[in-house]
């Protein structure tokens, strides 16, 4: 073997004979499927704009081991990949670039902006499948799918008109949230920030007595142009006798009345607020329950209209200045304060998000009534189990959904509406005639549908359901989805529990009649060293491609792995990166140490161990092997990789292989183990395993078959007796060793040992000798007279101290004696001082009554080992 190994030319080499050798699809490991035993797993589709970041590192090492596993489990197994169209995030991009040529889209019209937005999509979008690939995760490549291909525009069409016609989809005038770049936004796509803003008091004068006037308190003033009344609390003393007055609003001279709501808080500004039905989600459910007239102000780019005086033309934000200035100027104002709130952003392009009424298409939320009730009846199960409480607590309280999107880019709404009259959704692109009247004067809705809505769809729309023709020629289309639905399990972050996980849920059991997977399982967050949250302008961003490139694919996945304890935010380091580079570096020495008796080694056979340690250490791997997988079942993904990591670490290399130089006819079998080992690694370490693999059995992948079809470990009968066996003997070498310490000679060899114990070791008498360095070790069941002696949990050892010059090892006990005596005293001084302990804080005094107790044990421990030397 090389003396170093250079992880980029495998990975690179590897990757492509496993893609081109078929081994990510379904029949790649034909060879042990077990008939009957299906997996399925979605990749969540990237925005076809991405790039990777370590979240999706995260996210898809979890999925690819779980694939790997299950396919080397004999399963017949599925990981589908594909990519988003991302419908805001894509025409923001291609819009920029055309800009950016001085074209503006309305220019060149819907058709041919679409053909740009094709292009881009094919010469730019999808990088980050190439970047996927470094990470070494294996989906089924072949069957990748777009959600703008023709099978899922198809399924996309049947799921909106079945939808439609069972009157769970409605058009109407809501109050949306609205972008004025992008256009309605549903909830969870609002980004809400604390904001550092100002709270202006308004005078409205009374109409009848132009003198006089009260005090509303607002955050937004540009929006009192649409003010259709003034709400105080009907509890509120200061007010009782206004309720019913007219008053005049600023500028435009408009009267409106003051009304009484219990929803007014009192506490808040004044306890007179302004109600703004048509900008306000609150004011929108008062204007709707006392029957006021909504006044919109502005347009849907955000221009102030005819409502707002002078100020039409202007853009609302841009626009709160002036108007505050000429409120001012004109004595309108009673005073502005700083003021914090929350603000709503759009998550793709950050304008501030306007409550605005639309007509707009929506999914009522009815639809989510099934899947929340299957879900709390145990048909689904989520991992860790509490974010079962938040799925509830958000699908209970599940508002109606708004789909339509002010775009064109996405899937077009399929609705049409005809000169009779007659309105209809239809499966068809395109049309014959009107059902009504057979006329062909008809036009479609010029809205997109949310990304979302597609992507809902996600685990059925890529089985074939709903594609129609688009499918016909492909062999597997007929059997995906009674052999891979419903999907086994999802692996997502829990930032897209509300985006996207519950979505399908409910969309997919309305189609389906059945929940889309089994198994929930949502990470957390992976943040820095010092946990806070990954961002541009925090500077602590980590590139996963970086990392790759720095230490490997199989460090970085190992380290994301171990890290990601079930409902606990990974921190992410450099340090902890190079812990596991050295547990690379551990793996790649053992097999070199193995290669340097043997240059092959043959597949671990159970009937060919016949040595003491090759027992030994096969029932250790046999434990492991049990604890990995029973981990890997219930998606507990650091205590399997922390199995992994102290079997190699702890009990092969540092053990295993230590002891195998007292029997050398152990190594051969060390070595099949050792090969058997790196098939419970590959899931997780899959380069890295591969190439050791093929260098301990001779051979190179190019010329060999891959362990990544090979069948996946499983448990053999453990040894309880050798394992007892093996653990004394550890436990003797370890106390010899420090007893040889005591009298500093802990790394030279001595003429003898004894070792007292109730079990007897004598047959294993060379495996201590050798590594405790000893010539001779005698099993006794009497204390031996002037030794060094060291005492552990079962058993003691002793080692003679005739013809050993103690006197630098007496020297440096006194030394510490005098030093602890001197401590000892110190702190008996202080605690034996009534001032000090009257004034001192508490924890102090604690600290010194443990400092005290300390220093007397070790003054105590001092002594005992003079004593054992004769002092």
């Amino acid at each position: 073997m090389a003396d170093f190994y250079d992880a980029k030319a495998v990975e690179e080499s590897f990757y492509k004979i496993w893609e081109q050798r078929g081994y990510f699809e379904i029949d790649g490991n034909k060879d042990i499927q077990q008939k009957g035993k299906n997996f399925c797993i979605m990749l969540p589709p990237p925005n076809v704009t991405g790039v990777l970041h370590i979240g999706h590192s995260l996210t898809y090492t979890l999925q690819d081991i779980m694939t790997r596993y299950k396919r080397m489990d004999g399963y017949k197994t599925l990981w589908q990949p594909g990519l988003d169209h991302a419908g805001i995030a894509t025409q923001n991009v291609v819009e920029r670039e055309l800009l950016a040529q001085g074209i503006k889209k309305e220019a060149i019209g819907r058709e041919e902006f679409l053909k740009h937005v094709w292009h881009w999509k094919e010469q730019s979008g999808g990088q980050i499948v190439k970047q996927m690939k470094r990470l070494g995760v294996t989906p089924a490549w072949s069957r990748q799918r777009f959600t703008m291909d023709e099978g899922l525009k198809n399924a996309v069409r049947k799921a909106f008109v079945s939808l439609y016609d069972a009157g769970l989809i409605v058009r109407g005038n809501y109050m949306v949230n609205w972008c004025t770049h992008d256009g309605a936004l549903s909830d969870v796509e609002v980004e809400h920030k604390e904001n550092k803003g100002k709270l202006y008091h308004l005078r409205y004068y009374f109409a009848d007595e132009q003198d006089k006037f009260i005090v509303v308190a607002t955050t937004r003033p540009e929006t009192y142009f649409g003010d259709t009344a003034v709400m105080v609390n009907p509890a509120d003393e200061r007010y009782k006798n206004l309720i019913g007055k007219k008053v005049v609003l600023p500028l435009i001279g408009r009267e409106i009345e003051i009304i009484a709501d219990e929803y007014v808080d009192m506490s808040f500004g004044t306890g007179a607020v302004k109600v703004t039905p048509a900008h306000d989600t609150n004011d929108y459910e008062v204007g709707k329950r006392h029957e006021l007239e909504f006044i919109t102000v502005f347009d849907e780019k955000g221009i102030l209209n005819e409502q707002c005086g002078k100020f039409k033309g202007l853009e609302r934000l841009a626009a709160r200045d002036q108007i505050v200035a000429e409120l001012e100027r004109l004595g309108f104002i009673e005073k502005i304060e700083d003021y914090e709130n929350q603000v709503g952003y759009c998550y793709r392009c950050k304008n501030v998000v306007e409550p605005y009424i639309s007509q707009q298409w929506f999914v009522r939320a009815d639809i989510a009534k099934e899947a929340i009730a299957k879900v709390n009846s145990g048909e689904a199960e989520f991992f860790p189990k509490h974010w079962i409480n938040s799925f509830n607590a958000w699908m209970r309280e599940l508002k109606d959904w708004c789909i339509s999107r002010q775009l064109w880019w996405g899937h077009r709404i399929p609705v049409f509406y005809c000169d009779c009259g007659h309105q209809w959704a239809d499966e068809r692109e395109s049309p014959d005639a009107c059902p009504k009247c057979g006329g062909k004067n008809f036009t479609q809705d010029p809205d997109v549908l949310d990304t979302w809505f597609s992507s809902g769809l996600w685990p059925i729309s890529t089985l074939g359901w709903g594609n129609g023709e688009a499918l016909k020629n492909e062999k597997w289309f007929e059997e995906d989805l009674s052999e891979f639905y419903p999907n086994t399990m999802l692996i997502t972050g829990f930032d897209i529990l509300f985006f996207w996980v519950a979505r399908m849920m409910f969309q997919c059991q309305n189609a389906m009649g059945e929940l889309p997977f089994r198994d929930i399982y949502l990470h957390a967050l992976v943040k820095d060293k010092d946990g806070k949250k990954m961002s541009k302008s925090s500077k602590n961003v980590v590139d996963p491609l970086l990392k790759i490139d720095e230490f490997s694919a199989d460090i970085l996945r190992f380290t994301l792995t171990i890290l990601c304890v079930q409902g606990r935010d990974l921190r992410l380091s450099d340090d902890k990166l190079l812990i596991y580079r050295n547990f690379t570096n551990k793996l790649y020495n053992a097999s070199k140490f193995l290669l340097l008796n043997a240059s092959k080694f043959d597949d671990l056979d159970a009937a060919q161990i016949k040595t003491s340690l090759g027992k030994y250490m096969l029932s250790r791997f046999n434990c492991c092997v049990s604890a990995v997988r029973e981990n890997l079942d219930e998606y507990r993904f650091n205590d399997a990789a922390t199995e992994l990591y102290k079997f190699f670490w702890d009990e092969f290399c540092d053990w295993g292989i230590e002891l195998s130089k007292a029997d050398k006819a152990a190594i051969g079998e060390l070595g099949m183990i050792f090969k058997e080992a790196m098939k419970l690694l590959s899931p997780f370490m899959p380069f890295l395993s591969e190439y050791l693999y093929q260098e301990l059995s001779g051979t190179k992948l190019q010329d060999a078959r891959s362990i990544m079809v090979m069948r996946y470990p499983q448990p053999g009968e453990r040894d309880e007796r050798i394992e007892e066996l093996f653990s004394l003997v550890i436990e003797a070498i370890v106390s010899i060793r420090r007893a040889k310490a005591t009298i500093e000679l802990g790394n030279a060899r001595v003429a003898k040992a004894y070792v007292k114990s109730a079990v007897d070791l004598s047959a294993a008498a060379d495996y201590i000798k050798t590594l405790a360095k000893v010539d001779e070790v005698e099993f006794t069941q009497q204390n031996i007279a002037n030794s060094a002696r060291d005492v552990s949990e079962r058993l003691e050892t002793f080692v003679p101290l005739e013809g050993v010059d103690l006197s630098g090892v007496i020297s440096r006990l006194n030394a510490q004696k005098a030093k602890l005596e001197k401590e000892v005293a110190k702190l008996s001084s202080m605690l034996n001082n009534e001032k000090f302990i009257a004034s001192a804080p508490q924890a102090v005094v604690e600290a010194n009554r443990e400092g005290l107790q300390s220093a007397q044990e070790k003054f105590a421990k001092v002594c005992d080992e003079l004593k054992a030397f004769g002092e």
